[in-house]
């Protein structure tokens, strides 16, 4: 059986194995650097990603992460640690061509929800946006899966996959399904 990583250093990564649960998949915890070798796909949670970067680099994720061809799918701060480049600074993982604004929907008190139209998934994805980020620029083989207000909030890149909004806080788990059916199993 197919089995999904969710990044436990923070995040909701209960409703992250979930979703991939009810995907038809195995859910694991990823906690030790050595778990990764037990996956087939990483789920990279949101949370605040300066935090969740110095988790990483203390427990060794970074590295291995970097040297790893591992599918990936990032969410809020999991999408800006992905990323390539962060606003005028270099990124984390550079696995995703992309330059991340974060915070670009304002502040905590400024957190909505919004009907998603996600190219290949569906047109009616509810989507949390929390002090999210959005994509500021794509670069050549990123293809570009949603916006909202003009801004891009969702992409792929290869195996990469990285949304600006938590899917996991809503009981819709098709975006979890299309990464592990469309850029796992494939």
């Amino acid at each position: 059986m197919i089995k999904i990583g969710v990044l436990a250093l923070q995040g909701a990564v209960r409703e992250h194995i979930r979703h991939i649960e009810l995907s038809g998949y195995e859910g694991i915890a990823i906690k030790r650097v050595e778990q990764l070798d037990e996956i087939d796909g990483l789920i990279l949670p949101g949370g605040e990603s300066t935090t969740l970067r110095r988790l990483m680099d203390l427990y060794g994720f970074k590295e291995k992460l970097q040297q790893l061809d591992l599918p990936m799918f990032g969410t809020c701060a999991g999408l800006i640690v992905l990323a390539k480049n962060v606003e005028n600074e270099s990124g984390y993982l550079n696995k995703l061509d992309i330059t991340v604004e974060r915070n670009s929907f304002g502040r905590q008190v400024d957190s909505f929800e919004s009907e998603l139209d996600i190219k290949g998934i569906a047109n009616d994805i509810e989507g949390v946006f929390i002090r999210a980020p959005h994509i500021a620029k794509v670069d050549n083989g990123v293809e570009i899966l949603s916006k909202v207000g003009g801004k891009i909030v969702a992409v792929k890149q290869g195996q990469y996959l990285g949304v600006s909004f938590h899917p996991e806080l809503t009981d819709d788990y098709r975006i979890t399904k299309y990464f592990i059916e469309h850029m796992i199993k494939h």
